[in-house]
């Protein structure tokens, strides 16, 4: 015989057990009906824990263990899921949030100590280079000057000065001297007249 055929036919006869228990119950009175119809279900029960666990052990056992691990599975997921989420946004966040603020800082500090530095540079360089070509040029102007009006006071002064001697003579060198020089084409040979 087939274990499942047999096991069929138990199951049938079972189900009409509990049919024959409702029958009396409503013919013979309530006692004897309710009695015999707990007598089946027992029986019942009996019948399907003793199959169950001749066929498969760990059935029972099985059957626990994988709603269990589905339910946990489930809400632990969906727990770690969350609480995992949130914090590590916030961790993110808040880190995020202070590395760019540090490094912002940090650019702000280069690009003024860089900009600083160039500026200061550059300025140094260029006042440098315009304080020098003016000096230079104030050099050669006040030199030009200098020199026309030095040139042009002491010629005066000499002008006058002879002027005013009348015998001091000027000699090439701008020397002057008390005794005037003769002019070899008019002094002649004796120094007398004829």
């Amino acid at each position: 015989m087939n274990p499942i055929r047999v096991d069929f036919v138990v199951d049938l006869a079972y189900g009409l057990m509990i049919f024959v228990s409702i029958a009396l119950i409503l013919t013979a009175g309530t006692g004897v009906g309710v009695a015999f119809g707990l007598g089946v279900l027992v029986s019942y029960v009996i019948h399907i824990a003793w199959k169950m666990a001749r066929f498969d052990p760990d059935w029972m056992t099985r059957e626990v263990a994988e709603r269990v691990e589905k339910t946990v599975g489930e809400t632990v997921s969906k727990e770690v899921e969350k609480t995992v989420g949130e914090t590590v946004s916030k961790e993110v966040e808040k880190t995020v949030g202070e590395t760019v603020s540090k490094e912002v800082e940090k650019v702000e500090r280069t690009v003024g100590d860089t900009v600083s530095k160039e500026v200061e540079k550059t300025v140094g360089e260029t006042v440098s280079k315009e304080v020098d070509e003016m000096a230079e040029r104030v050099e050669e102007t006040v030199s030009k000057e200098v020199e026309e009006t030095v040139g042009e006071t002491v010629s005066k002064e000499v002008e006058k000065t002879v002027g005013e001697d009348g015998d001091g003579v000027v000699a090439d060198d701008g020397s002057t001297s008390d005794t005037p020089e003769r002019d070899p084409e008019t002094s002649g040979s004796g120094g007398g007249t004829d």
